[in-house]
């Protein structure tokens, strides 16, 4: 009990920051209107651009990208549904990556900002805040930190996975900077409504599992009330 006490104050405190920092950064780039910030970290990453750094960072921000995470997804489900046979995580899988993908097009549906004007090898579509690959790189990769978590006995195994789930979404968020197709705003929104999405949806997800479980137990349960218990003579 404790040791859960302390998970959930860690959660929560975590959400209350991400949901500070949030609300910050919009309200310093849509009401403030301060963009500098952004603009002196793509000058501070100007002089570290060469060929041998584009082709590393073209491959992890592929590996954010819808073309890497709805095959993986697919897989992730197919795991669960076929091969563990836990039909609750073959459900959570998707239902956080749609809902995520759904929540980033309204979000920059609704903030409307547009991309910088000079990226770096190509010219990314749709908006700019927040950043796509940072929002959907939390919510898959921060599922499975979750799982990792909440699955894996051995600590050693457990907390090196999650160290480098951590570090891939990082250098996920990085390379958008990098390629100069997101401001680091976007970057900072994305990482804090994936986030905040993130637990909300298994906050949510978890309480909807429990309360299948305890529809479905009296339904279980019935049919042995009614015939007694095992070794009953019939009268």
């Amino acid at each position: 009990m404790a040791l859960l006490s302390v998970e959930m104050a860690i959660v929560v405190s975590l959400f209350v920051c991400a949901l500070v920092v949030f609300i910050f950064v919009t309200r310093r780039i849509f009401f403030m209107h301060r963009t500098g910030f952004d603009e002196r970290v793509f000058k501070l990453l100007s002089s570290h651009v060469s060929e041998e750094n584009n082709e590393i960072v073209l491959f992890f921000t592929f590996l954010g990208s819808h073309e890497f995470l709805i095959p993986a997804n697919l897989v992730l489900i197919g795991y669960y549904l076929f091969i563990r046979k836990k039909k609750w995580y073959s459900i959570k899988v998707p239902a956080i990556a749609i809902s995520s993908l759904l929540l980033m097009f309204i979000l920059k549906r609704l903030f409307n900002r547009p991309r910088p004007g000079i990226p770096l090898l190509y010219e990314a579509k749709g908006l700019s805040f927040p950043s796509g690959h940072a929002l959907m790189s939390v919510t898959f990769y921060g599922l499975l930190i979750y799982i990792v978590f909440k699955t894996f006995r051995n600590k050693g195994a457990k907390w090196t996975i999650i160290s480098l789930l951590l570090l891939l979404i990082l250098i996920i968020g990085f390379t958008r900077i990098y390629l100069r197709v997101h401001y680091t705003t976007d970057v900072i929104a994305g990482y804090c409504i994936g986030f905040l999405w993130l637990v909300f949806s298994v906050w949510l997800l978890n309480r909807l599992e429990r309360y299948s479980m305890q529809k479905l137990a009296p339904a279980v349960e019935a049919p042995d009330a009614e015939t007694g218990p095992p070794g009953a003579a019939a009268d």
